[in-house]
């Protein structure tokens, strides 16, 4: 299917490996643009280097959310415009809540929910500003759907990315704007090489997921592109679970 994403130019956070990856590959595959935005500089640069000049590498660390809306501006500098933002970065520190500093909780906030905010406000104020339609796709988690212990900081955070991303989609549908989340399960990132390498707790975990298998980061890339693409044209303050049916049966 074509998604018309030819031309098309979009900022991806947490684009250096995982999910944030896998949205970066699948986008190019479709013939868009992108901004590719993470702290590794160097995963950045190796993924730059072999996407092509279809990748802008970025290094670009999200506690700072001016940094982070500055992605807008350097979207439009590398490549004349921007059609879509995918809100991907994110941290996940896991402790017992009353024994986790303040300072813990505040960067994950920033970094998770506060940085994605001040992304999508610099990129809707630009497409009100010039008349265009946008799209912004915040990535989620089940966590947002349902707290887990260990990572209170973390499920409030992606709560209120789903909470915000409701909020914003009535607020901008009028110029056009959309706002989706997507709400991942468990997939086979970096962030579970503890969990991939213990196979009794894999097994364990696995019972949990009706699909009974972690997801890959390249089944996450097409609904991104489709949420990026006018063939979601009446789609927003939608969000899509993607998890094998692990929420399901909460």
């Amino acid at each position: 299917m074509d998604l018309g994403l030819n031309g098309h130019v979009t900022v991806v956070t947490g684009a250096s490996r995982g999910l944030g990856e896998a949205a970066v590959r699948a986008m190019v595959a479709e013939g868009a643009h992108v901004v590719a935005a993470a702290r590794s500089a160097d995963a950045l640069a190796a993924l730059a280097q072999e996407l092509g000049a279809a990748v802008a590498a970025v290094p670009c660390d999200m506690r700072d959310r001016a940094a982070a809306a500055d992605l807008v501006d350097e979207a439009i500098g590398r490549f004349g415009r921007l059609d879509s933002v995918v809100n991907n970065a994110g941290i996940a520190p896991a402790s017992k809540f009353v024994d986790q500093p303040d300072e813990v909780f505040d960067e994950v906030l920033t970094v998770n929910l506060a940085a994605p905010a001040a992304l999508a406000r610099r990129a809707a104020g630009h497409w009100i500003a010039v008349g265009s339609p946008g799209s912004v796709i915040n990535v989620a988690s089940t966590s947002a759907l349902k707290g887990k212990a260990l990572l209170a900081a973390y499920s409030a955070s992606k709560g209120g990315l789903l909470r915000l991303t409701e909020a914003l989609a009535g607020e901008w549908a009028r110029y056009g704007i959309r706002v989706n989340v997507v709400a991942p399960g468990a997939f086979e990132t970096d962030a579970q090489a503890a969990l991939l390498a213990d196979p009794d707790t894999l097994a364990t975990r696995l019972r949990k997921i009706p699909a009974r298998r972690m997801g890959q980061p390249d089944e996450l890339g097409p609904l991104v592109c489709y949420l990026a693409s006018e063939a979601s044209g009446f789609v927003t303050g939608a969000c899509f679970v993607i998890d094998g049916g692990e929420v399901s049966k909460l």
